[in-house]
């Protein structure tokens, strides 16, 4: 379906493809993987031609004739319905439909209704319904306009329109961050069933680890592939480093044996050329590389200073929304205590924003009350303080300003280091910094008053898989209270210990886990929702003698003029008939015994070459998981070749020499 052959490329000036290749089959359900800022979504715009405009030798080929399809945009704000934004992504139908209409040709009006036919034309309105429904849309949204929906919903539009257009290759980029949890557990299952091929790129570890059946990881610039998901691509590397770090743990100790073998003989005649051939062979020989995994900065959350009785916050009999004929929730009784780890779930538009704003008291109750502690301090992140945010201000201004007046610079730049930010850092613009980079600030910032209660609605939305595990491990650390509204499972496992559900105008605890509530969701019909409600959701044995070593390395055997031979004695006629008579038969002695060194030379010779050829395979980019196997048992084979040759080739060098010596 697609193959990537030697891709190459960079954006000003800085490398994101180097070699790359990959092939992915038709059919596969394909998850991309890597860390923000690597390529993955340039790969895409690249395969859509974007970026690097097609030719006979360009490094990505398509089956001719696949039809490509992706999100480009948010529909936009018309009078158009939703569903009738969805059908018109049916090119080739919405083509025909309206032909049809003016078609007066007999032959002409037969073909358009065949093919009508052929592309199951007549259930497109219930096929583009299903998948409309499925990302959360009621059936009486269908026929709304879409200027009647937020930026957030009509982006869900659009993910809906490539879906029903069911192209043979389908590239989606992060399309949960538009998705509450039920319709990205209702998409999950879409990718899974879809019959043709699917490259996704997404952080939801969850996600991709249920729905795809192979993963490509762009790292170090180079593309790698294994069979599954993406904890099965986590195993793949976690076994290739351990490979790599025992093969150089082979590879040093192979040079600590040449070093003393070069230490021994080098100020012996009859072994100073092969200690020089070892010398070379340590200066030829090319390291074993493990890659060098980039690190992921911390996430930290002081605790609050002061310790308050439970409970921190209680809310009874409350009314929430935005005004009376807004009202959202109705006779909210919840309570948080200091040790409380909480996940609302819900689908998106039934108040969970207005819920934890509420709480934050960012949004005055409408009716009941709020009871808590008066030193309590909340701290509150949502995606949309990201517009609050100051342009034309550097990173370590926006900390200058949540500190207190005349914090010197250096504990200003500390708490900045502490945010993940470190010194060549610091002075960015935040118009210049990443999606992830603005959430890191922006969490640093809620963190510094140490609250009582952190309260998190979608935190991760632009963070890659590194920084949400990170973020992980900083909520658990954290000692305060936890609120948090998030679609990715992974994150709300590890991190919540009990569930709030957000439904039909009431929130109430909930009586199971996240996958209890998952089970549920994907089992029941889809609830309605009041979208525009709510404000805040819009948006191998090694050898002992000699490895890994260039071929024209290897010592060739002493020669006989090599050998130095003592002074004889003036002996009689008999003693030197008898002298000749030996030498004559130790020499044909050597004979055999140099032919047995010049075998087992070439022996040696060969096994090294392959090793080196191995060697210089392991010391680039890491290879597939297969090809990693392969190589490691062809090396150990050759590693024990290359031992034994070099035991008989050494065995044979003596006694030849030996055989030599008497010969003299």
């Amino acid at each position: 379906m697609l193959q990537i052959s030697d891709l190459t490329f960079a954006i000003q000036g800085r490398p994101l493809f180097e070699n790359a290749n990959a092939q992915i089959a038709s059919g596969w359900k394909v998850g991309l993987v890597g860390r923000n800022g690597t390529g993955k979504s340039t790969l895409l715009r690249i395969i859509r031609e974007e970026i690097a405009k097609p030719s006979a030798d360009s490094p990505i080929k398509l089956n001719q004739g696949a039809r490509l399809g992706w999100v480009a945009q948010e529909v936009a704000a018309t009078d158009q319905t939703i569903l009738e934004v969805v059908l018109e992504c049916d090119e080739e139908r919405h083509a025909l439909m309206i032909e049809s209409e003016t078609a007066t040709d007999p032959d002409r009006i037969g073909e358009i209704h065949m093919r009508l036919a052929d592309i199951d034309a007549w259930t497109a309105e219930a096929r583009a319904a299903e998948v409309l429904m499925g990302l959360g849309f009621t059936n009486d949204d269908l026929s709304r306009a879409t200027r009647e929906f937020s930026g957030g919903w009509r982006m869900r539009a659009a993910i809906a329109g490539v879906l029903f257009s069911e192209p043979d290759l389908l590239l989606l980029d992060e399309p949960t961050n538009y998705l509450d949890l039920e319709g990205a557990a209702w998409l999950e299952g879409y990718i899974r069933k879809y019959k043709h091929t699917v490259l996704i790129v997404s952080h939801d570890r969850d996600l991709l680890n249920r729905c795809v059946s192979h993963t490509i990881a762009l790292e170090h610039q180079k593309l790698s592939l294994c069979v599954g998901g993406y904890d099965a691509w986590m195993k793949k590397r976690a076994e290739q480093v351990e490979q790599l770090t025992a093969q150089k743990a082979k590879q040093d100790k192979n040079k600590a044996h040449l070093q003393s073998f070069v230490d021994r003989f080098k100020a012996k005649a009859s072994k100073a050329r092969q200690a020089q051939s070892r010398v070379k062979m340590l200066e030829k020989m090319q390291d074993v590389t493990i890659p060098i995994e980039e690190r992921c900065a911390p996430f930290n959350f002081p605790g609050p200073k002061d310790e308050l009785s439970p409970p921190l916050l209680e809310l009874r009999d409350a009314d929430l929304g935005y005004g009376m004929d807004a009202k959202i929730l109705s006779d909210v009784t919840l309570r948080m205590d200091p040790d409380d780890r909480i996940a609302i779930v819900g689908t998106n538009g039934q108040g969970k924003t207005t819920l934890v704003k509420s709480i934050a008291k960012l949004l005055p109750l409408m009716a009941g009350e709020v009871i808590g502690a008066k030193a309590i301090t909340i701290g509150y992140f949502s995606q949309d303080q990201m517009d609050e945010l100051h342009p034309g201000e550097t990173v370590l201004e926006h900390v200058r300003l949540a500190l207190p007046t005349g914090t010197p610079v250096p504990r200003q730049r500390a708490v900045a280091a502490a945010m993940g930010f470190p010194h060549e850092k610091v002075e960015t613009k935040v118009e210049k910094l990443s999606g992830g980079e603005k959430v890191r600030l922006l969490l640093g910032l809620t963190a510094m008053e140490a609250p009582h209660i952190l309260i998190l609605d979608e935190p991760t939305s632009h963070l890659d898989i590194d920084s949400r595990e990170a973020l992980i491990y900083g909520l658990n650390d954290y000692p305060g209270a936890v609120l948090l509204i998030t679609h990715d499972v992974y994150l709300a496992e590890a991190t919540a210990d009990s569930l709030w559900l957000v439904k039909d105008g009431s929130a109430k605890p909930y009586d199971g886990d996240i996958n209890d509530y998952r089970k549920l969701v994907m089992q029941a019909d889809r609830a309605p929702a009041a979208h525009n409600a709510d404000k805040g959701d819009k948006k191998s044995k090694k050898s002992k003698k000699q490895t890994g070593t260039d071929a024209s390395a290897v010592p060739e055997p002493t020669k006989t003029s090599d050998v130095k031979t003592p002074s004889k004695p003036v002996l009689s006629k008999a003693e030197r008939d008898e002298q000749k008579r030996r030498a004559s038969e130790a020499r044909k002695k050597a004979a055999p015994l140099k032919r047995q060194a010049e075998q087992a030379e070439k022996a040696l010779e060969t096994a090294n070459k392959k090793i080196a050829e191995i060697d210089t395979e392991l010391a680039g980019p890491p290879p597939s998981s297969d090809r990693m196997v392969e190589l490691m048992k062809e090396r150990a084979a050759q590693e024990n070749k290359a031992e034994q040759s070099e035991m008989d080739w050494l065995e044979a060098l003596d006694a030849y020499e030996a055989a030599v010596a008497e010969a003299s």
